[in-house]
């Protein structure tokens, strides 16, 4: 249980806000067998976490009441994320139409300095009372996050825009939501995927459609002052650099060990601990075989080449290759629905979404009844499958991949 004392609850308009829930990882007694100097990072991590969530709580509910409100109302969704192709010219940010989206999306930043997911900025600007995400009825549900792309992606939208037209409100905000990364990196590297912090999974180091990769990939880009953040000052690089180097080192230490023997990663991390974990029903405390290929790829690619990343990048190839499948076609049945069924002659490899933390073996959780099937088949006779339970990432990565990590370490001798 999280004690009144360290954790202060919140005082809120209930006409306007949820009832707030408890954190359900960074609690008291994790806390307590922290060293002191740990202990000290992690409680005034949550201090302000909480800080950050109770000032919005106000914020809107202060617009609401200005504008004689009963309840706030969601944001206008979109199925569609925002993104762009990181092969966008440079003169394509400062249009007419891009300056104005810009001051779209500057208007859903949320006031830690986030924004949510899946929010349709071609509505219009965010109105007084209105939630910065488009959760239907519950205004704090990814209330600022990095899931599926989001702040990371916000954020270089509006360098791009700031570096072609130079406008201080747009450089404000984009300062705005780098400090918001900044300060919503964990004392340990990781990243949650909601912040302020949201119970239950959230809390999780989430690699997870790899949301902490997206975050090292927008420290990257400022560190080396890449083009949509020329902008940046050696104070700025700098300090990107530090919050890159502790996140690779985090990265290095979730690896996580069967009977010693370093393996890939889960989808997504205790944050004290960095013990694998289980976010929503079909997704348990595994190894990986699709986030993994990824964030070796990106560690493949721009990770230092120390001794220490070099040892967790063979380590993982050696689990990728110790554990690719043969022998499975994918079909579709006569009702449209995919299935894998077995065929000696198919040469296809593939790998498993999940693989059991214990035997190694694939494993299949149903998203309705979370239990743990052995095969595909199995969970999706009992179960609504709307996800890929299969992946090939880890063939480009040791087949393309693997050979440029190879030139690679020769140029660094």
């Amino acid at each position: 249980m999280i004690t009144r004392s360290l954790f202060l609850p919140l005082v809120l308009a209930t006409a306007v806000l949820a009832d707030e829930k408890p954190f359900t990882m960074l609690t008291d007694d994790l806390l307590a067998q922290l060293p002191e100097a740990q202990r000290t990072q992690w409680t005034s991590y949550i201090a302000k976490s909480r800080d950050a969530a109770a000032n919005e709580h106000r914020i809107l509910a202060d617009e609401c009441q200005k504008a004689g409100m009963e309840k706030s109302t969601p944001a206008p969704g979109n199925r569609k994320e925002f993104e762009f192709s990181n092969d966008t010219p440079a003169e394509w940010f400062g249009s007419a139409e891009n300056q104005k989206l810009a001051e779209i999306v500057i208007s859903y930043q949320t006031p830690t300095g986030g924004w949510s997911k899946a929010v349709d900025y071609t509505q219009g600007p965010r109105q007084p009372g209105t939630h910065w995400t488009a959760q239907n009825g519950d205004a704090w549900h990814y209330c600022g996050t990095f899931d599926n792309r989001t702040t990371t992606e916000q954020l270089k939208f509006l360098a791009g825009v700031f570096t072609a037209t130079k406008r201080e409100d747009v450089k404000a905000a984009l300062m705005k939501g780098l400090e918001y990364v900044f300060v919503a990196q964990y004392p340990n590297g990781g990243w949650p995927q909601n912040y302020p912090v949201e119970s239950g999974y959230h809390e999780a180091i989430t690699l997870n459609d790899d949301a902490m990769m997206h975050a090292l990939e927008l420290l990257l880009a400022v560190t080396k002052g890449e083009k949509l953040f020329s902008f940046a000052d050696d104070a700025l690089k700098q300090r990107a650099q530090a919050a890159f180097d502790k996140g690779i080192s985090n990265i290095a230490a979730m690896q996580v060990k069967i009977d010693g023997t370093p393996t890939v990663w889960c989808a997504q991390h205790h944050p004290l601990t960095l013990a694998p974990v289980k976010a929503r029903a079909k997704e348990p405390p595994s190894l990986s075989g699709g986030e993994s290929a990824n964030l070796v790829k990106f560690l493949m690619r721009y990770g230092p080449t120390t001794p220490e990343i070099i040892a967790v990048i063979d380590s993982a190839t050696k689990w990728f290759e110790a554990h690719k499948l043969t022998g499975l076609r994918k079909i579709k049945t006569a009702e449209g629905k995919t299935d894998y069924i077995e065929d000696p002659t198919c040469t296809d490899v593939i790998w498993a979404r999940f693989y059991d933390l214990q035997t190694g073996k694939p494993i299949f959780a149903g998203a309705e009844d979370g239990i743990i099937y052995p095969t595909f088949q199995e969970m999706a006779a009992k179960n609504k499958v709307g996800y890929d339970f299969f992946s090939t990432r880890p063939k480009d990565l040791l087949e393309k991949e693997a050979a440029r990590w190879k030139k690679r370490l020769e140029k660094a001798e």
